[in-house]
């Protein structure tokens, strides 16, 4: 009866005015639905107003996890054990309800019993649930929708040299450039060489990938880090110019991982006027613990007669103030004023 004297009503009105008053209730109706956090996938693979929380903000402080990393395909996402799930099977309440995923890949349905929903997208769950309903000759035609109401929380562990080292909690395989970024980016000291170790398991080998600020580094959006893998950004080799120069310390290996003494010289702004150029040494140590000390001809690198010595990570490079000390200086106390050492970044 309502509804014939809205007809009435609206048969009465400018086809203009109520063109406006459809388009304004369309309107209101859109303005209430979006209001709703979002926390999961539903079959179609859009975002769900069930549960709790909004997917991608930050962990709230105290829990020590960083933030979620969502990959943008929703619709690929697999089921894992640990999740729930709100399954909605038509005009049968008393099937309808939500279900955690045990740890075997099981979901428990009534007068079913265990079903295997594990690696299954939400479409593809709600497909083998119809078909249990129907072969368990509960329904006949039954109608099922499923929706991941709460994601398990699974990690990404990142170490080294980034920003903000710590665990994102991520749902699915993750490109490295995505991770890297939540976490802040790398800092100036990371060496060019990426490590992902998947997993617990050390008899899977590690995966390396190389970074450079210099290139592109398309390799990075082109790896997947999987939930539960660990990435390593090691520090980059650094090469210590102790003595006679103007700014003494410790300097990061270029992006291509290679330093030689000129080089190294003039990172450091080059050698003072007191200093003796004749005494020139490079101290090397080794992994067994010995100690190389070699002399060099400052003069002959200066006038491009001696190719420059290729220097090595944690190498010293020692120019002292005259003859004497040089002479005097012996390389353990050398090695022992680099541990002291600022270090500088050139990239």
């Amino acid at each position: 009866m309502a509804k014939s004297r809205l007809n009435l009503r609206c048969g009465s009105l400018p086809p203009a005015f109520i063109v406006f008053l459809a388009a304004a209730m369309a309107a209101f109706g859109q303005s209430q639905t979006g209001s709703a956090p979002l926390t999961g996938a539903g079959v179609g693979g859009s975002p769900s107003s069930s549960g709790s929380g909004s997917i991608g903000k930050p962990a709230t402080s105290g829990q020590g996890l960083g933030p979620t990393v969502l990959p943008k395909d929703f619709a690929q996402l697999r089921i894992e054990p640990g999740d729930l799930l709100s399954v909605n099977v038509y005009d049968t309440p008393e099937l309808s309800d939500s279900y955690r995923v045990d740890p075997s890949g099981n979901l428990t349905l009534p007068l079913c019993g265990k079903v295997k929903v594990q690696g299954l997208t939400a479409p593809e769950a709600a497909r083998v649930l119809e078909t249990t309903l129907k072969d368990a000759e509960v329904l006949n035609r039954p109608q099922v929708n499923v929706d991941v109401q709460q994601y398990a929380g699974q990690y990404v562990t990142v170490l080294g040299e980034v920003v903000s080292p710590g665990r994102l909690t991520t749902i699915g395989p993750t490109k490295l450039s995505e991770v890297l970024a939540q976490v802040g980016g790398l800092t100036p000291i990371a060496g060019t060489s990426i490590k992902i170790r998947h997993g617990a398991d050390d008899s899977e080998p590690e995966i390396e990938a190389h970074y450079s600020r210099s290139d592109s580094n398309q390799q990075t959006g082109s790896i997947l880090v999987r939930p539960g893998d660990t990435v390593i950004i090691p520090r980059a080799g650094i090469v210590y110019v102790l003595g006679a120069v103007s700014r003494p310390g410790g300097y990061v290996m270029q992006e291509d991982g290679k330093l030689n003494v000129a080089e190294a010289l003039a990172l450091s702004g080059g050698t003072v006027m007191q200093a003796s150029t004749g005494g020139l040494r490079v101290i090397r140590r080794n992994p067994d613990g010995t100690v190389l000390d070699f002399a060099l001809s400052y003069d002959g690198i200066a006038k491009g007669t001696q190719t420059p010595l290729e220097l090595q990570a944690q190498d010293i490079v020692y120019v002292p103030m005259s003859k004497a000390k040089a002479i005097l200086s012996d390389a353990t106390s050398i090695i022992s004023t680099a541990t002291s050492a600022a270090i500088y970044t050139a990239r």
